[in-house]
Parts: C-alpha cells; structure tokens; sequence
C-alpha cells in the first residue's frame, strides 16, 4: 500500500529566512488575485449586460468563458512549466493577466470583453501551476512548505469569497470596469519584483511534450467543464449538456491509454495510480465544490428567502471569508500535530458538521446568526482540509515534477469550483420543481445543504480509508 509522507520534521527546518518570506508574500499576492477573479464579476454581471449590450442568454459566458479557460488548460501548462521553466511561465502569465485585464476594462463591445475574460482564463491557467510549483520547490517537506501551503490557500479562498464583496463595492462606488483595472497595478508590482527574487525552477533534462496526450486531456477538460456549466444552467437532460459531458469522459479515457503507451508521457501512469495523489486530489474536490456550492445555496437564501442584496450578501460571507484564513493558518499547526490524514478527515468532517447544522434555517432573519457561526466554522474545517490535501497531492514527488503535481492539484480546484454549483442547483431545482417562492426556494436549499453534507462526509471517509502516512524518523 502506497504511502504519504507526514509533514513533522525536526525543529531546526521550522524557520523561514528573509528571502523565502519575500517569496512568499510574492506568490501569495498573485494567487490570492487570481483567486478574486473567479467571483469578483458575479455581482457585476447585469451592470456589464446593461452597459454593453449583453443579451440575456449570452451574460453566462462571461464567467463561462474564463472558466473554460482556467480548468481546461491547467494541466497542460503546469506540465509545460515544468519543461520551459517555471519562473518562465509564471512571469508570461502575470504579463497576461494584467495586459487582459486592461483590455477588459477598456471593452467597448461583448466580443472584446468576452476575448479578454479568454486571456485571463488562460493566464490564470499558466500562473497558478507555475506559482505553486514555485512555491513547493522554494519550502522543503515538512512545517515550512505546510505554512506556506496554508496561508496560499487561505487567501486563495478568502479571495474567492472576498471577490463577491470587492466586485460589489467596485461596481456601486466606480464602475464594473474596476473589477478588471484592480487586477494591473497588482500584475505589474509582481513583474517588477520578482524576476529578481524568484529562481528559475526545471529539469536539467528538458524532455519533449506529449502532444496527443495535451491535445486529449485540455480538450476532455473544456467538453467536462462545458457541459457542467450547461447542465447547471439548462438541466441535466439538456443534449448538448449531455454530449458534452460524453465527449468529456471519453476524451479523458482516451486520454489514459495514450500516456500508458507515449514515450514521455505529459501525466505518467504511475503517478495516476498513487494512492495520494488520487485519493488526495479526489478529497481536494470534495472541499471546493461543497464549499463553493455552499457559497451559492447560501446566496439563494439570503437573496431569495431574506431578500437581502446583493451587496448585503457579499459582505454576509465575510465571516466564511474570516475562517478561511483562521483555517490556512491553523492548518499547518493542526498538521504538525495530527498528521496529514488526520488533518484532512478532522477537517472535512467539522465541515461536515457545520454545513449540516444549516439544514436548520427558517424563513426570518433570526436565523442570520446560525448561518454566519456555521459557515464559519466550516470554512475554518474546509481551509484545513484543502491544506490537507494540498500537501498530500505534491509530497514524495521529486522536484522536476513539481509542476504536474501542483497542476493536477490546481486542475482539481477548478473543476470542484465549476461542478459544485451544476450539482447543488439541480438538487434545488429537482426539489422546488421550479417554484421560485421563498418557502420553495427555502425547502430546496435544505436539502442541497444535506446533500452537501453528505458530500463532505464521503470525503472524509474516503481519505481516512484510502490514505496512509510513513512517519519520518
């Protein structure tokens, strides 16, 4: 039975020099800006529709489009990474996004925003890969690589539920188009900084890339995604939503017998048949698509039960956004003490239990303070168990394979992110029957919230069955 290291090391690999904070707070900066742009045009998009003459059925896109981008081609440019240089890459895709999210701010028309929502799709698809590479081959195995670990996907998290808030105030105070300007100053401080802080990071031997296995994997990944995204906004019985997902799923598999016979596979076989990087990544997107799910069950009930705003209910989400980071920086204490797979199981299980308790809202604002204690508390459970599951998915692999570690990781977030909201708006949906009053709508969250539940807790039992730790002398 396979094996994943437990992240306690001695004492005297406890300490982060100058340079590594530097580096730290670098990567952190970006990944915690790429983790905005997932939510930060959510609240803006009927203000975008208005101003630039976005139809009704094409207003979806402009998430879908970056979406797209960001999940499908993760894994074929974390690999790519890992053969041109990560440093490279990571500098090509922060030119990228900042150069996109000018254009997006300037678009006068719906094909120029819709092409630069394209370009930070696939920016955020180069940088994210190539700056958790980075990050994993500037920490060794132990403490320090599971703090920093933490405190990336604390604010990779509180990024997400922050970007609703953010994208909010923007559009009410300036203008939706500052939901795209915020993202240059930042893009153009990290290029200014870090070519002269970070290393190049890459194989001594450049090996060639595995053209039909990245021709199989991005386009299974884009129909995957595709039809998802399909499915959650025209049902599960929709035929191109159905067509999609077969392409998806027959694409992937096609995608496994071609790495099993290429020469230099772009994913190797053997990597695929870990224990900790398919039982960890499987967890990985347990914990994004129940909690970005919840994000939206959550949304519907505070919006449709409540009838708060949508400002009011960007800034409810605050306090998940809070024990996120509580959850990214207790992760690696809790790890340190318990052990990676016990971290995981602790973790996804206190979700579990928060998320369940929500079951329990009723249809007047007294109910508020349960919803705000639970979610956070949950997101303090969730934050623990994707750091968890980070660690998980990139330890005992060598370095020059970094970047397909961390881009079969990042590729997990994305796709949790994209499928949780398809999955749990069919629950509800199946459950109101189309009813959209609040006493409906109220009934139909409670049992996707179950659902979800239900959810975390498979996880949980998954990764406490199927993982195990080696101690380290």
């Amino acid at each position: 039975m396979s094996t994943i290291p437990d992240a306690r090391v001695g004492p005297d690999k406890d300490t982060m020099t100058a340079r590594q904070r530097l580096v730290l707070v670098v990567l952190l900066v970006a990944q915690f800006m790429l983790a905005v742009d997932f939510s930060i045009l959510g609240v803006a998009l009927p203000v975008i529709g208005r101003g630039l003459g976005f139809s009704l059925a094409n207003l979806q896109w402009i998430v879908t489009a970056f979406a797209l981008c960001a999940a499908g081609f993760t894994l074929l440019f974390g690999r790519v990474a890992d053969l041109v240089g990560r440093r490279r890459m990571f500098l090509v895709g922060m030119a990228v996004l900042g150069a996109s999210s000018l254009a997006g701010g300037l678009a006068t028309s719906p094909q120029l925003l819709l092409a630069a929502r394209v370009a930070q799709g696939l920016a955020t698809a180069v940088v994210t890969p190539a700056g958790l590479s980075l990050l994993t081959t500037s920490f060794p195995e132990g403490p320090l690589r599971a703090r920093a670990l933490g405190l990336n996907g604390a604010l990779m998290s509180a990024g997400f539920t922050s970007g609703a808030i953010l994208g909010g105030l923007l559009t009410d105070l300036l203008s939706w188009r500052w939901a795209f300007f915020v993202n240059v100053p930042v893009a153009a401080a990290v290029l200014l900084v870090a070519p002269t802080l970070l290393r190049e990071s890459r194989p001594a031997a450049r090996a060639r890339l595995d053209v039909p296995g990245a021709v199989a994997v991005t386009g299974g990944l884009l129909a995957l995604v595709y039809g998802l995204t399909t499915a959650g906004e025209r049902g599960w019985g929709d035929p191109v939503a159905v067509a999609a997902l077969a392409v998806g799923v027959l694409a992937l598999v096609a995608f496994w017998f071609i790495e099993a016979r290429a020469a230099a596979p772009l994913v190797p076989v053997g990597i695929l048949k870990r224990r900790s990087v398919v039982w960890g990544n499987l967890a990985g997107l347990i914990a994004f698509l129940t909690e970005t799910s919840l994000v939206f069950l959550m949304t519907l009930y505070l919006q449709r039960v409540l009838g708060y705003s949508a400002l009011s209910t960007g800034l409810a989400f605050g306090v998940l956004g809070a024990g996120t980071v509580v959850g990214g920086v207790l992760g690696a204490r809790v790890i340190a003490r318990i052990g990676t797979r016990a971290a995981l199981v602790a973790g996804l299980s206190t979700q579990a239990v928060a998320t369940a308790s929500l079951a329990l809202l009723g249809a007047d604002g007294r109910w508020l303070a349960l919803l705000l204690v639970a979610t956070a508390v949950g997101g303090v459970g969730n934050m623990i168990a994707i750091v968890g599951f980070m660690i998980t998915a990139t330890s005992g692999l060598p370095d020059e394979d970094q970047g397909l570690a961390t881009g079969l990781a990042t590729m997990t977030q994305q796709v949790g992110i994209t499928m949780g909201i398809p999955v749990l708006s069919a629950v509800v949906t199946a459950r109101t029957g189309g009813d959209t009053g609040g006493g409906a709508v109220l009934g139909g969250v409670g049992t996707a919230v179950l659902v979800n539940a239900g959810l975390v807790l498979l996880g949980a039992l998954l990764a406490g069955t199927f993982l195990r730790e080696r101690r380290r002398a």
